[in-house]
């Protein structure tokens, strides 16, 4: 009786525990994967880069395992950053950790979760296309403003755009990474005219010496790079923007639909009082008339 017994409890326990590797091998494939983690190659590893805020990322998002992100400049060691070691995140910023002219390489490499085996011998990895900071990040549209010479000439002052990189406690602008190498390209033409002009400048100051006085004329501004190659050489255009206008016509200052409904109630104004003049002229003569007759 004990025998059978035994003989019994122990079927049950192979059973149980055929059924519990059964619902192992439906949830997870196989009663090995518990313990191998699928690794996926990383997809789409892209630079993007703009005013020097440099941002390597890629896809897809991981699942029971991680991304670590090597990278290195052409003819040196590899470099990893902290934050982005046996990561789940799918982008690294790497702003700090380039040298604005090197020009760089990067890995993503998948890796397994902490206490997970993998059967690669070694991670796989995706690698990124070449790129430089200071040739290919995008520079954002600058902003400036109008102030007049002292001969009233129109006077440019661009403002160069800031950058995300930093320097003895402060921010630096595009001027101090290009130096001479950042000219500016100036688009304008006369307010309501379609024809516009451009002409390329050195410096962050603009005096337009060749426009006609009382003129109002709208301008646009973009960043120039002469070394760089294709659509990088020009940053994004600035929004236009016009310059006041000193002496204005009448019609220039109010439009004609202001100035015309002005002139059509002055027109009434006046053709009312006319004939209410005409009315009371015609009534005193009348009067007058009637007042000779009773006397006859």
């Amino acid at each position: 009786m004990v025998f059978l017994l035994s003989q019994t409890m122990e079927s049950k326990f192979v059973i149980c525990s055929a059924l519990f590797l059964a619902w192992l091998t439906l949830v997870n494939g196989s009663p090995a994967s518990v313990q191998v983690g699928e690794l996926t190659k990383a997809k789409n590893v892209s630079w993007s880069s703009y005013n020097f805020k440099t941002i390597l990322s890629w896809g897809p998002k991981p699942v029971n395992y991680t991304y670590t992100v090597e990278f290195s400049r052409a003819g040196r060691d590899k470099q990893r950053n902290p934050h982005c070691i046996r990561s789940t995140e799918t982008e690294c910023d790497l702003t700090n950790d380039l040298d604005v002219k090197g020009v760089y390489t990067a890995e993503v490499l998948s890796e397994s979760l902490h206490g997970m085996t993998s059967d690669h011998v070694e991670p796989p990895y995706t690698r990124s296309k070449q790129f430089c900071p200071y040739n290919d990040t995008l520079i954002g549209r600058p902003e400036f403003k109008f102030t007049t010479s002292e001969d009233k000439k129109i006077v440019l002052i661009i403002q160069d755009p800031i950058t995300a990189l930093h320097k003895d406690g402060r921010s630096l602008n595009i001027r101090d990474i290009f130096k001479k190498n950042l000219k500016y390209r100036i688009a304008y033409n006369k307010a309501g005219s379609t024809g516009k002009k451009t002409m390329t400048v050195d410096e962050s100051r603009v005096e337009f010496s060749r426009l006609d006085e009382d003129q109002s004329y709208c301008f646009s501004v973009a960043a120039y790079i002469p070394s760089r190659k294709g659509d990088k050489m020009f940053g994004d255009w600035s929004l236009p923007k016009c310059s006041p206008q000193e002496n204005k016509t009448l019609i220039e200052e109010y439009g004609l639909a202001v100035i015309g409904g002005g002139a059509l109630i002055i027109l009434a104004f006046v053709i009312a009082v006319i004939v209410l003049i005409v009315v009371c002229c015609k009534r005193a003569q009348r009067q007058k008339t009637l007042a000779k007759e009773t006397l006859v």
